[in-house]
């Protein structure tokens, strides 16, 4: 076994070497991956507010709010698998490794066809639910639907991202959704900016981008089949009792927990869309650019776990905490430099998506604001990390209901009527004198900006929790998955 293994040269062993260098070279693939992941996804946006206007910028957001919704539990069954196969091969227990491969991708390909069908037949009543506007009602529904058929694609794709990940292998991931972005870019400027398909032509190009990516990544699997123990025959898509039972335990909270941050988004973003086009539109570029610069740290978090998740498995507890404070000092350093970026060039980044100036002034306020999220998240994630690579999701799960439901809706209902009536002098009043009066009429209040404040803000909490969890070193004698 030893031997097929070392022929394989699938991943790295994180349990040895100097921690910084180590993670920063696991982790710089890892990075470049989730940026090239948020540009080609930022590319929709761009090109159908240059191309469609402000109704296609709605359109897409509004429709992808589901997409958003699904590719958590995507991420949440493939960073299960991830969790398991860090600490398996951390362990050296290279037949459960394969075990595990097989029953991943059989859950994931089924989760993700049993999501496609319900998305395809229940989208129009999902998009009045989230108070599309009727003027972007069309575009919303056929960038929903088509984008449905891309979702066992997205699920294969990083089922075998999370398993690669988990052996300590960065660097192929990272050219698999190369290749999907340079299919998604020249896909939307051929079917929205040459053939005018608006909405539609970015879901066709996003659903190309993603069946290219997952051709790469099960094409690298065929290679190193032996490694995977992959088979073209039925007996491959097995589901191995005691595997599905810890990839269950693993996925289950996660899923629950992202999908809780999730709806507590959609609730808000329901509630913005009320407010007009312009105010929708600001939030949805907003929201494209706040995950585009927290890509850098969640690609910092996810080398992170499973360089924490190899190294409790080889029961170095040692290691693995001083693992958590590099990825600290990681992410604070993006954190910084995003800041700067957004405060000092506000229009000029909002500028890349919309060409409206009301959404460019709307913007600058927009981004204020995100610079809390940018630190409370480089925090939060740091710790997360801890908690992600020893298996406690039942902490994560927990954290999720406070930071999804409590904290997001909670402060955005408290600082909503603050804003709506803010009285000169105060720290309110400051933020609604910069929205430009054209949008600030009877039949609007300045509401939705308590909603932008307490998305800033609802990550304070939960950060200050996984801090107290990690110093107080129970992670050290948590029970491990590993037989």
């Amino acid at each position: 076994m030893t031997a097929d293994v070392k022929k394989a040269k699938v991943g790295r062993d994180l349990t040895q070497g100097p921690i910084f260098m180590n993670l920063m070279i696991f982790a710089l693939p890892v990075i470049l991956a989730n940026v090239i992941q948020q540009l080609y996804g930022m590319v929709d946006l761009a090109v159908a507010g240059k191309y469609v206007g402000s109704i296609g910028t709605v359109g897409v957001n509004t429709g992808g709010e589901m997409a958003d919704l699904v590719l958590p539990i995507a991420l949440g069954v493939a960073t299960a698998g991830q969790i398991y196969i860090a600490q398996l091969v951390g362990a050296k227990d290279h037949e459960s490794v394969k075990a595990t491969v097989s029953t991943l991708l059989t859950l994931a390909t089924l989760i993700s066809v049993v999501l496609a069908v319900i998305m395809i037949v229940f989208s129009a009543p999902i998009l009045h639910l989230l108070n599309c506007p009727e003027e972007a009602m069309g575009q919303a529904r056929a960038y929903m639907i088509i984008t449905a058929f891309g979702y066992p694609f997205v699920f294969g794709y990083n089922a075998v991202c999370g398993l690669l990940r988990g052996m300590g292998e960065s660097k192929w991931p990272l050219f698999f959704i190369i290749i999907a972005a340079t299919i998604n870019i020249f896909a939307d400027i051929l079917l929205v900016a040459v053939i005018p398909l608006e909405a539609a032509g970015t879901a066709i190009a996003t659903v190309l981008s993603q069946i290219g990516s997952f051709t790469a990544a099960f094409a690298y699997m065929y290679r190193q089949r032996d490694h995977f123990g992959l088979k073209f025959d039925r007996s491959f898509f097995r589901i191995d009792v005691h595997a599905v039972q810890i990839l269950g335990k693993l996925a289950l909270p996660q899923i629950a927990r992202s999908l809780l941050v999730r709806c507590g988004l959609l609730f808000i973003n329901a509630n913005i869309n009320v407010y007009g086009t312009e105010v929708s539109a600001t939030n949805g570029v907003g929201n494209k650019i706040q995950k585009f610069v927290e890509v850098f740290m969640q690609g910092v978090d996810t080398a992170s776990a499973s360089m924490i998740g190899q190294n409790l498995g080889a029961k170095k507890t040692k290691r693995a905490g001083r693992v958590v404070w590099c990825t600290l000092s990681m992410t604070m350093v993006f954190a910084a430099v995003a800041s700067v970026l957004c405060l000092l060039f506000p229009k000029q980044i909002f500028g890349l998506f919309s060409n409206d100036e009301l959404v460019l002034a709307l913007g600058v306020v927009y981004l204020e604001f995100m610079v809390i999220h940018f630190f409370s998240s480089a925090f939060v994630g740091a710790f997360q990390s801890m908690v992600t690579g020893c298996g406690f999701v039942s902490l994560g799960f927990a954290i999720g209901i406070l930071d999804g439901v409590v904290c997001k809706i909670g402060l955005s209902l408290i600082f909503v009527p603050l804003f709506a009536s803010a009285q000169p002098g105060s720290i309110f009043y400051f933020f609604t004198s910069q929205i430009p009066a054209a949008i600030t009429g009877e039949a609007h209040s300045f509401g939705y900006l308590g909603y932008f404040l307490g998305i800033a803000c609802s990550r304070i909490l939960p950060g200050l929790l996984r801090f107290a969890y990690f110093v107080s070193g129970k992670w050290k004698t948590r029970k491990l998955l590993v037989k």
